[in-house]
């Protein structure tokens, strides 16, 4: 079997995503944070949350590793949490002033690596680029769906 002309798409945009991932990383810690960090501020200062199930939706990630950042930026004085006083169980998040100027801070170095990412490309060239990765997305939602879908008749 003849080796393959270029590099399978998937193999390709899986390396170049840990790349950028691990820059963009590099640049949120430059900044005094971390990209979990960054996530966390910026849901917190652009979405009305009311609480930490509703967080971390937003954030995208689990909630008992949302529990170990918030915790470990509540140590840091970036947000503080409150019981819901109509619901003790849940917990209400919210920045604190040293939270706005670190989210000011990464929003720097956020804008400052989008400008980096983006040098030398136009914007004809992004908007084509995010089509594409919006197809590449879509193509392999298709099939997990489609897999769920299997799963769920099949059981």
């Amino acid at each position: 079997m003849p080796p393959p002309v270029r590099a399978p798409i998937g193999l390709h945009l899986a390396r170049i995503t840990r790349g950028v991932s691990r820059a963009f990383d590099e640049a949120m810690v430059a900044a005094g944070g971390s990209t979990p960090a960054w996530l966390i501020l910026i849901s917190l200062k652009t979405r009305q949350l009311g609480n930490q199930r509703q967080l971390a939706e937003a954030v995208g990630i689990r909630g008992a590793t949302l529990t170990h950042h918030l915790n470990a930026m509540e140590d840091s004085g970036l947000v503080a949490r409150r019981r819901d006083p109509a619901n003790r169980r849940i917990q209400q998040v919210e920045l604190t002033e040293a939270g706005e100027a670190a989210f000011h801070a990464m929003r720097r170095a956020a804008t400052a690596f989008d400008e980096r990412l983006r040098r030398g490309v136009s914007e004809e060239e992004l908007t084509v680029l995010t089509r594409v990765l919006d197809k590449l997305h879509a193509n392999v939602a298709e099939d997990a769906d489609e897999a769920d879908e299997a799963g769920a008749t099949s059981g």
